[in-house]
């Protein structure tokens, strides 16, 4: 009986939930922001690295090429808050062909150019000065966090004028954002740039131009969810 009392319950409680649950009128769309700007700065990861059968000798040419590096860096009157040093490492390396040990040391160096300007000394310097590695370009803006808010916004706008047209159709309008997914990822596009040209040239004097900044496109992508009145 008692089993049968709490079924009755539950049953009138399941109706009376169901009862109060409405469903509320909403449209869900997406909006895509775009922003192109020319970029003026650029983030150089490079690395000096070095390999031989000596663990100490090796850590020892890669220091002596990284200290020449730096004092190039140095010398284009950089900010010392604009370059570091990224990742050491030297590592064991086994042939098992030869049977015998290797050593490879590395040093990576990010450099942070603000003047584009200098993009092409700095390069050959650093080529110069010891490094055998150009890991990655990045070309970004100065105003970034400006633009990221721009493209934003411009999503947000396309998304309420997607959600005004297809509401229009039925002669309803839409009322306020119930949900709003900001789903922009994390990247840095790259814009077309030109190859590096030997760094040697038969004419010293020549003006190097190894650089097509172009443009980058800064995205934001949402979902809004807008209620309808």
């Amino acid at each position: 009986m008692k089993k049968l009392i709490v079924a009755v319950a539950v049953l009138v409680m399941t109706m009376s939930y169901g009862q109060e649950v409405k469903q509320i009128p909403q449209i869900s769309v997406s909006g895509e922001g775009k922003v192109k700007v020319v970029p003026d700065q650029a983030v150089i990861t490079a690395t000096v690295e070095t390999k031989g059968t000596n663990a100490k000798e090796v850590k020892r040419q890669n220091d002596q090429q990284v200290e020449a590096v730096l004092k190039g860096i140095k010398k284009m009157n950089l900010n010392p808050a604009d370059y570091k040093t990224e990742r050491v490492s030297l590592n064991p390396q086994y042939d098992y062909e030869k049977k015998k040990h290797t050593y490879n040391a590395k040093q990576t160096i990010e450099i942070l150019v603000k003047d584009l300007s200098m993009y092409d000394e700095l390069m050959e310097g650093l080529v110069n000065n010891g490094i055998n590695r150009i890991d990655n370009v990045v070309f970004q803006s100065s105003k970034m966090a400006a633009y990221e808010s721009q493209a934003r916004k411009l999503a947000m706008k396309q998304a309420k004028l997607k959600a005004e047209d297809y509401v229009s159709v039925l002669g309803q309008k839409i009322g306020s954002a119930l949900t709003i997914t900001d789903n922009s990822q994390t990247y840095h596009p790259q814009p077309v740039y030109a190859r590096m040209k030997t760094m040697a040239m038969a004419d010293e004097s020549a003006t190097r131009e190894t650089l097509a900044a172009g443009e980058i496109e800064i995205t934001a992508n949402v979902s809004v969810s807008f209620l309808l009145d």
